[in-house]
């Protein structure tokens, strides 16, 4: 399996430590690249990734003329993981880089990690329970955003370990942003 793993952020307020988890699994040995929904570059600090990672995160498709961006990921994890982006992955829509990286990784089988959060308005959605059924049976792995205890599945490999160890170290900061629904106990 590939040392290199695609970070996806989608636009919520976990997405403003995306530098911080980026770090987390750079220090288990993970070459990272952070791959931003268009909602989630107001939320991170550009100059701070790259800083981290050696390079810019990707949010657009490469150009006809571009050479291919690298090794295709050993694993991806969702941090966060937004309704949006989540009923996206579970539909098949690739309308953008995020959501495309995230529907090839689990149409290819590639381990996923996701850390879904969602506001308590959102979470009753009527269509948001069949999404978590069909990726889950998919295999992705789920993490509570407040705990960082695995999920539905519970966090497995090099990259779920990263996130939960990074969740569960920061959790009173995520408690003093308020709250959300998770997956999982």
């Amino acid at each position: 399996m590939s040392d290199s793993l695609d970070l996806v952020v989608c636009g919520a307020p976990l997405a403003a430590r995306g530098t911080e988890v980026a770090k987390a699994l750079i220090g288990l040995g993970w070459s990272v690249t952070v791959v931003a929904s268009p909602a989630a570059r107001a939320w991170l600090d550009q100059s701070a990734i790259e800083a981290v990672t050696g390079r810019a995160e990707v949010h657009e498709h490469r150009q006809p003329d571009q050479a291919r961006r690298g090794p295709r990921p050993g694993a991806v994890v969702a941090c966060p993981l937004t309704l949006s982006t989540g009923s996206k992955m579970a539909l098949g829509i690739m309308d953008t880089y995020a959501s495309g990286v995230l529907c090839e990784a689990l149409a290819c089988r590639t381990p996923i990690t996701a850390v879904a959060t969602l506001s308590n308005r959102l979470w009753p959605h009527p269509a948001w329970a069949g999404h978590l059924r069909t990726l889950t049976d998919a295999g992705v792995t789920f993490v509570n955003p407040i705990s960082g205890a695995g999920g539905l599945r519970g966090a497995r490999g090099r990259a779920g370990a990263a996130v939960r160890l990074h969740l569960e170290r920061n959790a009173d900061a995520d408690l003093a942003h308020g709250r959300r629904r998770h997956v999982g106990a």
